[in-house]
């Protein structure tokens, strides 16, 4: 007995240190984790959703870019410009770069301004006037500076952004010259109170010499396109939400699309059914924020109203319409678009009626021949004092230098016959040239509004 409880004693023994052994094997030994429980064991403590993959952006060939300068620069070669961009581009439907993006050039060429060296040479001004070509090479981003390719772009004007306006009622021929008086009165008190004066001031006295220094003017404008795919730093910024196209709340639905000219148009050589189509270069969404027109959908239409300057000062006309869409997928769609907004050149100053018929503005007057006519004639009263300020008056028509002459020449029929000159520039500006064409170039920004369309816009 005494043997048998001796080894049934080791017996359970051994049992308790098996039992032992097997549960510390089982706390050193943890069982392999799922891939998903591991990941949310890593994941940082409130971390939020995670963020969209990285995407790149890339402009293709061909982009229209628009810049604007927003201060004066020197017209030389070389001469480096600071520019931002007008509109904001678009890239597969989502915004690439915002408006008033910074982009660099400089002035690669000089090209003689004939028409502007001969208006000038009549007045006394015998300045060398030039346009510059300014190659933009490099665009301003968060990340840095992104070099670009793109051809050197001409002109370089002052830009006028175009609007339709309400009806205007026809008035009498002296009632419209009273009219024009006193708009020519508001805006010589406008160039008075308006801040930059003394800018001004040295600009137009810069006009009154017989040659004086050229600059490239404040708000020149470009439009160049680039020559090579342009692949923008990839982002995971979410595109912002798009803005619906339409009118105001309560109005009918009127949807605006920005678009570019796919070639130039004028008054000149335009004719009524001539076709004319144009880009759309930015995505338009209803009221529902619902994609309706994609960005390189085509407008197509034709020109409804097209007269050619002619002389006696009479200016040409030009309007057009749109009555399809064509979108990037193939199909077409009836549309009816008016033109309610454009982008011009200042020199022309154009005008926009409420049915978007666009014509020069007209400058007739018959009170500016009249009074230089007046002036002119002072000279020749001599039976009055103060001959040298009579003189000074009434010679007017060859800038600083002819009123120089006029005071010092002591003749006074050399004084009246610069005045009379002046005075017969004015009349033939005002009443005997050519009238001035609507001049659209290629790429010209251009607004259309239309109502919805009446069949299906974009299909699943």
């Amino acid at each position: 007995m005494r043997f048998t409880a001796r080894r049934l004693l080791s017996l359970l023994a051994a049992v308790v240190a098996a039992g032992a052994a097997s549960a510390g094997a089982q706390t050193l030994h943890q069982r392999p984790q799922r891939a998903a429980e591991r990941a949310v064991a890593t994941r940082p403590p409130d971390s939020g959703p995670a963020m969209p993959p990285m995407q790149q952006v890339v402009l293709p060939k061909g982009t229209s870019l628009q810049v604007e300068i927003a201060r004066q620069y020197a017209m030389k070669d070389g001469e480096t410009l600071k520019a931002e961009l007008v509109y904001p581009l678009y890239a597969s439907g989502r915004l690439a770069i915002p408006k008033d993006t910074v982009v660099y050039g400089r002035v690669v060429a000089l090209e003689p301004d004939k028409e502007t060296r001969r208006r000038a040479r009549l007045r006394g001004d015998f300045t060398p006037f030039h346009t510059a070509r300014v190659r933009f090479d490099e665009i301003g981003l968060p990340g840095g500076a992104l070099p670009i390719s793109a051809a050197a772009a001409e002109g370089g004007t002052p830009v006028l952004q175009l609007s339709a306006a309400g009806a205007t009622p026809k008035h009498a021929f002296i009632r419209r010259q009273f009219a024009q008086a006193r708009q020519q009165v508001h805006n010589q008190l406008v160039w008075f109170l308006s801040p930059g004066l003394g800018g001004r001031a040295l600009e137009m006295l810069y006009h009154q010499l017989p040659y004086h220094p050229e600059e490239i003017g404040a708000h020149s404008a470009w439009s160049f396109e680039l020559t090579a795919p342009l692949a923008l730093p990839a982002t995971s910024a979410p595109a912002a939400d798009p803005a619906p196209a339409f009118g105001a709340h309560g109005k009918p639905e009127i949807w605006t699309v920005n678009a570019l000219l796919t070639r130039g148009l004028t008054s000149a050589r335009a004719h009524s059914g001539d076709p004319v189509q144009a880009l759309v270069v930015q995505p338009v969404y209803d009221r529902e924020k619902k994609l309706v027109v994609p960005q390189g959908s085509t407008l197509i239409g034709h020109v409804t109203e097209a007269k050619a300057a002619r002389s006696l000062g009479r200016n040409g006309k030009l309007r057009f319409t749109f009555q399809q869409v064509r979108f990037p997928q193939g199909f077409v769609a009836p549309v009816e678009g008016s033109l309610a907004g454009a982008t011009a050149e200042k020199t022309q100053d154009l005008q926009m009626d409420a049915e978007g018929t666009v014509t020069p503005r007209n400058k007739s007057s018959a009170v500016a021949p009249l009074l230089l006519t007046l002036l002119a004639g002072r000279a020749l009263d001599q039976d009055e004092g103060g001959m040298v300020v009579k003189q000074g008056v009434a010679s007017n028509g060859f800038g600083l230098a002819g009123r120089i002459v006029g005071l010092t020449a002591g003749a006074p029929n050399l004084a009246a016959g610069i005045g009379f000159y002046a005075a017969g520039l004015s009349f033939y500006d005002n009443f005997l040239r050519m009238g001035r064409d609507v001049v659209f170039p290629k790429d010209t920004r251009i607004e259309i509004e239309t109502t919805p369309l009446h069949a299906p816009v974009l299909k699943p």
